[in-house]
C-alpha cells in the first residue's frame, strides 16, 4: 500500500537543460512524481553543488542525457509518500541522496574493462534540482540528527569522498600525517575527518587567506604553494619521512609532486583533476617508495552510513561558504567558478 502525504501543491519547480551550456539551462515547473513500487517521494529542502555539476551543465561529461535534464547529484529533504513495497523509510523521515545509485557495498558490480563503472545522479540519471524527486528507497540513507538539511546535503559526494580515501581505503588512525591539497569541499572535509582521527594535517594552498582559515578548522600546518616547494615543505614537517595520506585533489602532473611527498608504503588517494584528466609522475618514487595509489569514485552507500554515524558522534560540522536561494543558481555556479572555501548550497525552502 503506498502511504502519502498529500503535497499541498501539484507542481514543483525544477532546474532542467534542454541542452549544453548555461545559456540552456532553465527554471521550470513540472508535475510533482507519484512514487512507484519501491520508491519513495521526498521534498527536497537543500541542494549542494560540485565542480561536477558545473561540468555537467557545461558539457555533459561524455554521460548519454536524455533532455530535458535536471542536474546535481547531493541533496537532502524529507520522505512525504512511500510506494508498494518501500520499507526502508516513513513519511517524516529526513534523508540524504547517495552518489552512485545501486551501490550498496563491497566492490561495483557494474561496468567493465571497456564501460567504465561511473552511474551516477545528475549524470546518467537525473539530478535532484527539484522542489521534489521520487526514487528507489535504496538510493537514499538517513540523515544525521546534528546537522541541518542544508549541512546534511554536502555529505553524499564531498564529505563521502574525503571519507572513503582516507578511512575506507587509507585505514586512517592517529599518529598519521595527512597532507589536504587545496581548501574546496572535500579538502575541508578531510581536514575535519583526520583531526576527528587524532592524525596531523598538512593543508596545502595558493591562499595564505584559506590557510589562515584552514588552521582555524585545525590544520596543524598551512603551506602555501605559490611561495614553496610543498613537497619540499612536507619532508621538513615530517622530518623526512614523508606524508601517510595524501588526497590528491589537482590531478595533471601534481601528483608527481604527491609521490615526492608521501612516505615509503603509504597511500595516495586521486580524487580531483583540476589540473588536467592525464596524470603523471616520474617512476623512481613510484618504483622504490611502493605506496598504493587509490583512484576514488566517491563511494558507497555503507560507507556513507558510516559517514552519518561518524558525524553524529564526532560533532564534525560542514564547512558551507554560502547558501543560495533556489533561483539563484546561476549565481551560485559563478561561485562555484571562482573557488569556494568548503560547499555552496542552495536552500529550496
Amino acid at each position: 500500500m503506498t502511504v502519502t502525504i498529500k503535497p499541498a501543491q501539484t507542481l514543483a519547480r525544477r532546474w532542467q537543460m534542454t541542452g549544453f551550456g548555461r545559456d540552456n539551462l532553465t527554471l521550470a515547473e513540472t508535475p510533482i512524481p507519484s512514487p512507484g513500487p519501491g520508491e519513495v517521494l521526498v521534498r527536497v529542502s537543500a541542494v549542494s553543488l560540485n565542480y561536477r555539476d558545473k561540468l555537467v551543465i557545461e558539457n555533459g561529461m561524455g554521460f548519454d542525457l536524455a533532455f530535458p535534464f535536471t542536474p546535481a547529484s547531493d541533496m537532502a529533504g524529507t520522505v512525504e509518500a512511500v510506494g508498494d513495497g518501500a520499507g526502508r523509510f516513513r513519511p517524516g523521515d529526513r534523508v540524504i541522496s547517495t552518489f552512485s545509485p545501486g551501490w550498496i557495498d563491497g566492490k561495483l558490480a557494474i561496468g567493465n574493462a571497456r564501460t567504465l563503472p561511473y552511474r551516477t545522479l545528475g549524470g546518467s540519471h537525473p539530478g535532484v534540482l527539484s522542489d521534489y524527486v521520487s526514487f528507489p528507497e535504496d538510493w537514499f540513507v538517513a540523515a544525521p540528527a546534528s546537522l541541518d538539511d542544508g549541512e546534511a546535503s554536502t555529505l553524499p559526494c564531498a564529505g563521502l569522498t574525503a571519507w572513503f580515501a582516507l578511512v575506507e581505503c587509507g585505514r586512517l588512525h592517529a599518529g598519521q600525517t595527512v597532507v589536504v591539497q587545496g581548501t574546496g569541499g572535500v579538502a575541508l572535509f578531510g581536514l575535519q575527518i583526520a583531526r576527528a582521527h587524532g592524525a596531523e594535517v598538512i593543508v596545502t594552498s595558493g591562499s595564505a587567506a584559506k590557510l589562515d582559515r584552514a588552521s582555524a578548522l585545525g590544520a596543524d600546518h598551512g603551506v602555501d604553494r605559490t611561495a614553496e616547494d610543498w613537497a619540499e615543505a612536507v619532508w621538513r614537517l615530517t622530518g623526512d619521512r614523508g606524508a601517510d595520506q595524501i588526497l590528491e585533489l589537482a590531478g595533471g602532473a601534481n601528483l608527481g609532486k604527491s609521490l615526492q611527498a608521501v612516505a615509503v608504503g603509504a597511500h595516495i588517494a586521486v580524487i580531483g583533476v583540476l589540473d588536467g584528466f592525464e596524470i603523471s609522475g616520474p617512476a623512481s618514487p613510484l618504483l622504490l617508495k611502493t605506496p598504493t595509489i587509490s583512484g576514488i569514485s566517491v563511494g558507497h552507500r555503507r560507507a556513507l552510513e558510516d559517514l552519518v554515524r561518524a558525524i553524529d558522534r564526532t560533532g564534525i560540522k560542514p564547512v558551507i561558504d554560502r547558501r543560495y536561494g533556489f533561483a539563484e543558481l546561476p549565481a551560485a555556479l559563478d561561485h562555484l567558478e571562482r573557488g569556494p572555501f568548503g560547499k555552496i548550497v542552495i536552500d529550496l525552502v
